[in-house]
This record gives structure tokens, C-alpha cells and sequence, in this order.
């Protein structure tokens, strides 16, 4: 087809092109929301990394130190080095150093609720992308229904045949908001999984924290 219409003078209809700003446009006003999602399951995804790299440190040299400033019986030291360190593991064992002295189910319980507020902290905003990963792909559907319904709106409104163009337009405008509430969805729903994985390393690294530091408090003297 291309040649017939070089070798008769003539040359092929340029195809257009959209760019992303474009199609977004065409999605109506669905596409907002999606968007907004997006944004907002990016600065979560950033913020909790960050976060998380900085709880996931390496406990070994400072469960260590905190050892030989135990069996010294010098727990004022211990506590100046825990409240150095800015990490959940930290202040698990600052916590349990402080309450030396009392019984031993006492220190667990404390450390325990610890560990309960550092997970909090850890897990803050994670229902918040879970909850962007399942609901951008249903906002795209929504936004499809309705882009579907404004197209056949417009279809039964015009005399005559229907064009192709007409109707090839109303469906893939359409079907934008599906292909962005999809992948705003697909990537958040791996970034919670990424997410959740991470702070699960990091809840038992506390919890091989917290029965060393147990059975330091146990070993004879």
C-alpha cells in the first residue's frame, strides 16, 4: 500500500503521536485521582525506605559493647551508648538497661512495648499503599466504564452511520485509565511487598536483639 501510493505522488498519512501529557488529558478527569495516587505512593515508598535502611543496622558490634558494659556493671555507660544510636534496636535495650534491677518478666514486658511502638513506626503509612496498590486499578475501571458510556452517549447522538474514527476514539480514551490505574497499581502493590519484607528483617533482628540481651541479663555473675 505504501509503494502504490509513493510510485502514484503520493505520500502515506503521517501517523500521530501522543505524548503523556496527552493521553492523560484524554483520560478525563479519572485520571487525577490516579495520579494523585501515584505521587502519593511514591513519597511513601521513598520516605519508608529510608526509614528502614536506617533501623537495619548491624546489632553485632553494639549488642557486644552493650555486653561487656553489663557484666562491668557499669549501666550508666550503657545507656549513654544506647541513646547514640538512633535505631529501634537501640532503644529496645536502652529501655531493658534502664529496668536492670527489677524483675525479669518486668524488663521483657518493657522491652516488648518497645518494640511494639518501633514496629508502629516502622509499618506507619504501609495500609496506606496497600491500600493505593488495590484501589488505582478499580479508579481505572471506573474511569473506563464511564469514558465507555460517554462514547456510546455519543454515538447514539449522531444521524446517520457511525465513523470508525468516532468510535475507535471514545474506546481507546477509554481504556486509558484502565493501562495507568494498572500500572499505579501493579507498582505499588510490589512496593508494599518490598516494603514489608524489609521490616520484617528488621523485626527479627530486634528480636535476636532482645533474647541476647535476655539471656545477658541471665548469665551468672
Amino acid at each position: 500500500m505504501v509503494f502504490a501510493q509513493i510510485v502514484a505522488g503520493s505520500t502515506p498519512p503521517e501517523a500521530t503521536t501522543l505524548s503523556v501529557v496527552e493521553l492523560a488529558i484524554k483520560g478525563g478527569f479519572m485520571m487525577v485521582p490516579i495520579i494523585l495516587s501515584s505521587f502519593v505512593a511514591v513519597y511513601i515508598f521513598v520516605e519508608r525506605i529510608l526509614t528502614i535502611n536506617k533501623a537495619n543496622q548491624n546489632p553485632d558490634a553494639f549488642i557486644g559493647r552493650i555486653k561487656e558494659m553489663v557484666l562491668k556493671g557499669d549501666i550508666q555507660a550503657a545507656r549513654m551508648l544506647c541513646s547514640q544510636f538512633d535505631s529501634p534496636i537501640a532503644r529496645m535495650i536502652e529501655k531493658g538497661v534502664a529496668r536492670i534491677g527489677s524483675p525479669l518478666k518486668n524488663i521483657e514486658a518493657s522491652i516488648e512495648n518497645v518494640a511494639k511502638i518501633e514496629l508502629f513506626k516502622l509499618e506507619k503509612n504501609l495500609s496506606i499503599l496497600a491500600t493505593v496498590s488495590g484501589a488505582a486499578p478499580m479508579m481505572g475501571f471506573l474511569g473506563t466504564v464511564i469514558g465507555m458510556v460517554e462514547a456510546f452517549i455519543a454515538i447514539a447522538q449522531e444521524e446517520g452511520s457511525v465513523s470508525p474514527k468516532l468510535l475507535s476514539s471514545g474506546i481507546y480514551t477509554a481504556m486509558i485509565t484502565t493501562v495507568a490505574g494498572l500500572v499505579v497499581g501493579i507498582i505499588a502493590y510490589l512496593a508494599y511487598n518490598y516494603l514489608v519484607t524489609r521490616v520484617s528483617k528488621v523485626v527479627h533482628k530486634m528480636e535476636y536483639s532482645s533474647i541476647e540481651f535476655i539471656d545477658l541479663l541471665q548469665e551468672p555473675r
